[in-house]
């Protein structure tokens, strides 16, 4: 697959629950635009800080390259008419997302993406039914025995990045006693990656952390209600708080709002994933959300936005044609990563150039970052 230089992140505030069209309704307005791409959000939609926000970013990317809009955005969205660009979010619970994505295939879309892993069994039924189609489920991968040509599944090594916050976390504990923490949402495999490569990460750079007790992580719940739950979630961080954490890492989906508030609330540091969460913060309205902000020390970066708009390009630049298959972004594809701005440069500086060695370690594979919680955290 031909891979492109992805221009820098299109910079959103701030911004409340968004809905593009309703589930089932992207052929709406239809245009006679070269090629027509489509997503189907997470839970949660626009405005949750993470990966549903970091696609929509990866959209205006392609619209912005491409001469496209994107239709029925309340950001009017528009750079021209070569490509139509049209989002659905699921209704609570999801259990729509089925009917989103066999609309935009019965709708005649070109690419149509899935966010989220709870796509993967309904994508291979739909994938067969739509063969011009092309289906990309985004952190997910291809279910097994699905052998078709117009699907794939875009993972991330998500345990790359969680290393080097982690790691991170260790540098900024060292000479204390204070211990960090991981908050994740829906106790799954998925959310495993980001607390093994956080543990591991932590325990690589401070010595002190290896005993049993002194990286503490919980999980806020067992279904996907678990990312939308900030109220438990800033329970849990208090008591990490509480019980010495100096540093709490989430990856919590829209729950993670709570943990900031706790960080904000107690004077300690928190982590943010997948997105810059310090600058939604840093551009809020009003000083308390501002003041919240600064208690973001950085955010694993999870390039949600660098798989859409690579897909879209290979799709637009291709000829309407992608080849399916797994994709897997790691540190070495720039796929995974974090933030280092204007915002906390001055905090990171002591640190940023160990954390590059490690990164270079970790390519090389001189370090083997585990994808799950192990008893000391190293593999």
């Amino acid at each position: 697959m031909t891979r492109w230089v992805v221009p820098a992140i299109v910079a959103v505030a701030a911004t409340m629950l968004f809905t593009g069209c309703g589930a089932g309704q992207p052929a709406a307005d239809a245009t006679s635009a070269e090629h027509r791409i489509g997503i189907v959000f997470d839970l949660g939609g626009r405005g949750d800080m993470a990966h549903n926000d970091l696609a929509y970013d990866g959209l205006v990317l392609v619209a912005q390259e491409f001469g496209g809009f994107i239709a029925n955005d309340p950001d009017s969205v528009n750079f021209g008419d070569l490509v139509e660009i049209r989002y659905v979010e699921p209704r609570v619970g999801g259990q729509d997302r089925e009917q989103a994505l066999r609309g935009f295939g019965e709708a005649g879309f070109d690419l149509v993406f899935g966010l989220g892993f709870a796509f993967t069994e309904a994508a291979g039924r739909i994938a067969q039914e739509f063969p011009n189609t092309h289906f990309a489920l985004i952190d997910a991968v291809v279910p097994d025995g699905v052998s078709n040509g117009n699907l794939s599944g875009v993972s991330f090594a998500e345990n790359e990045g969680s290393f080097l916050v982690g790691a991170l976390a260790g540098m900024m504990t060292r000479n204390s006693d204070a211990r960090v923490g991981f908050i994740g949402g829906m106790d799954i495999p998925l959310i495993h990656t980001f607390h093994g490569g956080f543990a591991a990460g932590a325990m690589h750079t401070n010595a002190a952390l290896r005993s049993g007790d002194m990286v503490m992580a919980e999980y806020i719940g067992q279904d996907p209600t678990a990312f939308y739950d900030p109220q438990s979630a800033e329970q849990i961080a208090q008591e990490m708080y509480d019980q010495g954490a100096r540093i709490i890492f989430h990856a919590s989906g829209g729950s993670g709002a709570g943990i900031f508030q706790a960080a904000y609330d107690r004077g300690r540091w928190a982590i943010g994933v997948e997105y810059d969460q310090a600058f939604r913060f840093a551009v809020a309205d009003t000083a308390l959300e501002r003041a919240i902000g600064e208690r973001i020390v950085t955010s694993m970066l999870k390039r949600i936005d660098r798989a859409v708009f690579l897909l879209s390009s290979d799709l637009i630049n291709g000829g309407g044609r992608i080849d399916g298959g797994a994709i897997r972004l790691g540190l070495e594809e720039d796929g995974v990563g974090f933030v280092v701005n204007n915002l906390n440069r001055e905090m990171l500086e002591p640190h940023l150039e160990e954390l590059e060695l490690l990164r270079a370690q970790i390519i090389s594979g001189e370090i083997l970052v585990p994808d799950r919680p192990t008893v000391e955290g190293e593999s």
